[in-house]
């Protein structure tokens, strides 16, 4: 069984078309939250999400603009939610509002959580990964860190997509992954998209310039 894993999508629309349609055949698509925050396309992307009923969780920022507030985020990222609760609508604020902090699909086999197993919010950078933070299931994956890395144990699968709409390892491609959990692999994949048209629709919304120009540069 073939499985497309995405996460941090962070409403980066041209992003996300891109992986789509580079993403090879797949038995299904999950996504470990922040489907919104930070670019211009948060009803889009929400939008393609759940016409694609795509399992996923709540990221810190999914949250943040469900429960209108802005937690510790920079300027930046607090932005980015005040950008989202005006343009998203109600129904798709319900929605975010609704996604569980953890779920698993696929017969129980992978568990799906934003930062950590304990803790939503809690960067789990690769030098962190190890065995004993997966329980009964046979992958867990994770998200918010935007980097893309996994790691194989006897136990099971620890891993990241990476990002699909802010990388923030070095490579501004698009990031997401496939795991096929017949073979018990994890294939990473990148993607180029034109930065260039997220950076103009950026300026256009009266998002902060950084958001889009920090995308080149993959941090």
């Amino acid at each position: 069984m073939q499985v497309g894993v995405i996460s941090d999508i962070h409403a980066n629309r041209v992003a996300l078309d891109a992986v789509f349609e580079d993403m090879p055949p797949v038995d299904g698509v999950i996504c470990a939250g922040d489907v919104v925050g930070y670019n211009p396309w948060p009803g889009d992307c929400v939008d393609r999400v759940r016409d694609r009923g795509i399992p996923t969780v709540m990221g810190n920022h999914d949250r943040a603009v469900a429960s209108g507030t802005g937690f510790a985020f920079n300027s930046m990222a607090g932005a980015g939610v005040e950008y989202t609760r005006e343009e998203l609508g109600e129904e798709g604020i319900a929605w975010l509002g609704s996604l569980p902090d953890e779920r698993t699909a696929f017969d129980g086999r992978v568990k799906i959580v934003h930062g950590h197993p304990d803790d939503p919010d809690r960067y789990t950078y690769p030098d962190l990964f190890d065995p004993e933070l997966l329980d009964e299931e046979d992958v867990l994956v994770l998200g918010h860190t935007h980097v893309q890395h996994h790691e194989t144990y006897d136990a099971g699968i620890v891993m990241n997509p990476g990002s699909v709409g802010q990388p923030r390892d070095g490579d501004p491609r698009a990031a997401y992954a496939v795991l096929d959990l017949d073979a018990m692999t994890v294939a990473e994949h990148r993607i180029g998209y034109d930065i260039e048209r997220v950076e103009r629709a950026v300026g256009e919304a009266g998002l902060p310039e950084e958001i889009g120009a920090r995308l080149r540069k993959g941090r």
